[in-house]
């Protein structure tokens, strides 16, 4: 068994959940995962555990001795409100039991609509569920920390894209599609700017928090390759693939249409706002702090089209 200096933990076994343990076993690191399954196509010298992580007793077996333990589980996506809570009860309590460190991986629904850049002081204005349930996670996880209960930080990235990445506004709706043949499909307003971050710079950023005590207590927006229109997002893409760019925008009538009959699109509804202006996040604290290594846009669509090639067989 690995000593607790050396074994981390991650909770969630989704494609971000993949990243992280990628990471931690490119820094030497012993790796846990913790899923409900049990299961996992990992490395033969990565453990897994199967369990529900809203199981107290569960919770602190499944991460017993860690050093550190990364949130990056989440419930489906249209179940989000109703199940998330206990997740994080889950990993509060496994994290304090194993004197761990928490390192949430979340996202940028806190803040509702804003005008201008995203940064980590805007207030948690989200008015739909899903952002009101990232906010009471957020404010749970760092009130557990202020009150001595558990060493936590959370990292916030905006819509990511990667290998193994399926289920985002730049999965499969676009990698897959223009690997097809097919128009990419996106939300709002191609032409305002929209921050994309790449899956591995993610995983490379939470690591890094997991790893500096200095990010304790804190808020951070994760470094992002620069925020391009999401056509000129598509539009690489497509020079990767050597054929003309194809785009095809769902304004919100449409999405609203669709959403009487498709309950994700329906929940999608709730988020529109991100698509139809500017939304622009500011990792300029994580930079100060720690340095901001991210991949390039063109590098990073590479390494993703090259999996969905993969995975098309």
């Amino acid at each position: 068994m690995a000593n607790s200096t050396n074994l981390d933990t991650v909770i969630g076994t989704g494609p971000l959940g993949m990243a992280v343990m990628h990471e931690l076993l490119s820094r030497g690191k012993h790796v846990r995962l913790v899923n409900r399954s049990g299961k996992a196509d990992v490395p033969g010298n990565v453990e897994v555990q199967g369990g529900d992580i809203g199981d107290h007793a569960f919770a602190r077996e499944a991460c017993r001795s860690s050093h550190a333990v990364y949130l990056c589980a989440k419930p489906p996506y249209i179940e989000m409100a109703g199940r998330f809570q206990p997740i994080m009860d889950g990993a509060i309590e496994a994290a304090a039991a194993a004197g761990a460190k928490l390192i949430y991986a979340d996202s940028l629904y806190v803040y509702g609509p804003v005008s201008g850049p995203l940064t980590e002081d805007l207030p948690y204005a989200a008015s739909g569920k899903k952002g009101k349930t990232r906010a009471q996670l957020a404010m749970k996880l760092m009130a557990a920390h202020k009150a001595g209960k558990v060493r936590a930080t959370l990292g916030r990235a905006s819509d990511f894209y990667g290998p193994g990445v399926v289920e985002s506004t730049v999965g499969e709706r676009v990698f897959g599609f223009a690997l097809a043949g097919k128009a990419a499909s996106v939300l709002g307003d191609p032409d305002t700017q929209h921050t994309y971050t790449y899956i591995g710079d993610f995983a490379r950023a939470l690591v890094n928090l997991g790893e500096r005590d200095e990010a304790l207590g804190e808020i951070w927006h994760v470094p992002s390759a620069e925020t391009l229109t999401t056509r000129a997002f598509i539009d690489l893409v497509f020079e990767e693939l050597g054929t003309p760019a194809r785009i095809q925008a769902a304004p919100r009538w449409l999405v609203s249409l669709i959403g009487v009959f498709n309950p994700m699109m329906r929940e999608l509804k709730e988020v529109m706002y991100q698509f139809e202006a500017p939304f622009v996040m500011d990792h300029s604290k994580y930079q100060a702090a720690f340095g901001a290594d991210t991949t390039p846009h063109r590098e990073a669509i590479r390494k993703t089209l090259d999996w969905y090639r993969q995975k098309a067989g």
